[in-house]
């Protein structure tokens, strides 16, 4: 019996040129339906109910059994993706934050990606403008040196110079939480907009748009409400996270039994996991490459291949755009 399934994760699916934000790196249209071809002929795409038989009778899934996943709720999503998967038959599994649709604020994640994309030409300017923002708030926050946290954190790798990679690190994980959200909120007023909501409005699908896709048989799933490090969290405010999370997932109109859950930024740690159990999710995704094992004991720590490195689809890479990129893999994708 075999229980193996390949899952592959999407985050951006456009046409970065006709964009505002060019240099925001995504899977181009014409090399998603290119994956999809592909994986056509080689693969069999398998819906949640398949997978909740295989789980709960310990079924075999078919040979080459593969799922698709969308993460964090962009509107490209419902333009681009949906249309096609709608077209081809298959069903998507989506993993919309509830925060940013529900209040139209953008997530610190996504803050941070428009940030370097408006900066990457000035990066100077952009570190300079951050070791401001620390000289400010080390008095109240106890912060140590810029030099500490520039020496400890830009460590360059194969995607992303050391500056950038500091950036990163410094914003998303290093900072106390209160503090990232301050200073993260700064740099995006400076150098992206002040018209936040307006701003959400056009990267994030709505509520009436993920109902559509929910009404016709796409998936709808948890991806917690705020998109937090959750594994930074207590276990009270991670319950506090999933059950938000449900709530909106009844608003969408999915199901909040047997439910399936994508950590943001793949975090997961034996309190959070004993929380999903409890409020009924029946498996849940990670950001860990590999084939995943649809068996109870893996349930809750289900690999997936990001759809910009998957050995198996190497032709079909979109790294061939033309033109300065942001890596949002890895600490910026979820």
């Amino acid at each position: 019996m075999s229980q193996k399934i390949t899952i592959i994760m999407y985050h951006y699916v456009r046409e970065p040129s006709l964009t505002k934000h060019p240099q925001i790196k995504g899977l181009l249209t014409s090399r998603f339906k290119d994956q999809l071809a592909y994986l056509k002929r080689h693969y069999t795409f398998v819906s949640v109910a398949d997978c909740l038989n295989s789980l709960s009778n310990r079924t075999s899934l078919p040979a080459n059994a593969c799922i698709l996943t969308f993460d964090d709720g962009y509107i490209d999503h419902f333009v681009t993706v949906f249309p096609i998967l709608k077209k081809n038959r298959i069903q998507g599994y989506f993993f919309p934050p509830a925060k940013p649709i529900l209040t139209h604020k953008v997530l610190d994640v996504n803050k941070i990606h428009f940030i370097l994309t408006s900066a990457y030409n000035d990066l100077a300017r952009l570190l300079s403008d951050i070791y401001a923002c620390l000289d400010k708030y080390r008095p109240k926050y106890h912060l140590k040196s810029n030099s500490y946290y520039y020496s400890k954190l830009a460590i360059k790798n194969q995607f992303d110079p050391a500056e950038i990679i500091f950036i990163k690190r410094l914003l998303q994980l290093e900072l106390e939480e209160s503090l990232r959200g301050l200073i993260t909120e700064e740099l995006f007023q400076k150098y992206v907009t002040k018209d936040e909501e307006s701003f959400s409005r056009e990267l994030y699908m709505d509520l009436e748009q993920i109902q559509c896709m929910c009404r016709d048989g796409m998936y709808i799933g948890s991806h917690a409400f705020d998109h937090r490090w959750l594994t930074e969290l207590l276990p009270r405010t991670q319950e506090l996270e999933i059950t938000q999370s449900l709530e909106f997932l009844k608003l969408a109109g999915a199901p909040v039994e047997n439910w399936v859950m994508c950590y943001p930024y793949g975090a997961y740690n034996d309190s959070l996991i004993e929380i999903l159990k409890k409020k009924g999710c029946a498996f849940a995704f990670t950001t860990k490459a590999g084939i995943a094992d649809f068996s109870k004991e893996n349930a809750y720590t289900l690999e997936r291949f990001d759809a910009n490195d998957l050995p198996k689809l190497s032709n079909f890479h979109s790294n061939s755009q033309v033109g300065k990129t942001i890596n949002i893999s890895g600490l910026n994708y979820d």
